[in-house]
């Protein structure tokens, strides 16, 4: 069953979320942000401004998941103007950036991360990304950009929601399998096999 604001409050207060907004807040200071915080059946994650890599062509390479080449990767410059905090993902490409929140999933719940229907309506596609059962960490998240324009990705403000899905116990948590992705920092964590 998807779990709604009660309970995700109830689990935040158990450290679930951290930080934790109580609230979906739409501006910050009067100025208009990309909501973030709680809502009805979800919680909105923010962007970390810690780290935003963006996907380069290196001719003669091919990006390969069981040995990927850091290489392929170069950071993106954080921007500021009044608006606030971005980074900048070009037409066309595939960026990874991370959440600025650490989530720590109880062992009878997995999360489903989807994009927001703000960024999508410009072209920004968030890749469809779970956290199982016993999982903990900050996410990392990945980004298309299918528009012929470069797009700005706000930092501090929201960027993905995250829908919980309560289960009976699975048999075997990611914590218990130890999974390969545990306790990621707020850093952009790369492909593992």
């Amino acid at each position: 069953m998807i779990k709604n604001d009660n309970w995700i409050i109830d689990m935040a207060a158990q450290g679930m979320i951290r930080p934790f907004e109580p609230q979906l807040v739409r501006h910050v200071d009067a100025m208009p942000v990309i909501s973030y915080g709680l809502s009805s059946y979800g919680y909105d994650l923010r962007l970390s401004p810690s780290e935003f890599r963006i996907f380069k062509h290196i001719p003669g390479t091919v990006v390969d998941p069981k040995n990927f080449n850091p290489a392929n990767l170069e950071p993106a410059a954080l921007h500021e103007d009044d608006n606030g905090h971005f980074f900048i993902l070009p037409a066309h490409s595939y960026g990874l950036g991370v959440a600025l929140e650490r989530l720590e999933v109880p062992e009878n719940v997995t999360v489903i991360c989807i994009g927001k229907s703000t960024y999508a309506r410009i072209g920004l596609i968030a890749n469809l990304t779970p956290a199982e059962a016993g999982w903990r960490g900050h996410l990392t998240l990945e980004f298309s950009n299918s528009s012929s324009a470069d797009c700005r990705i706000y930092a501090n403000e929201g960027i993905v929601q995250l829908l919980f899905l309560e289960g009976a116990p699975c048999a075997v948590s990611y914590e218990t399998r130890r999974g390969k992705y545990q306790d990621q920092l707020e850093t952009v964590t790369l492909a593992r096999v």
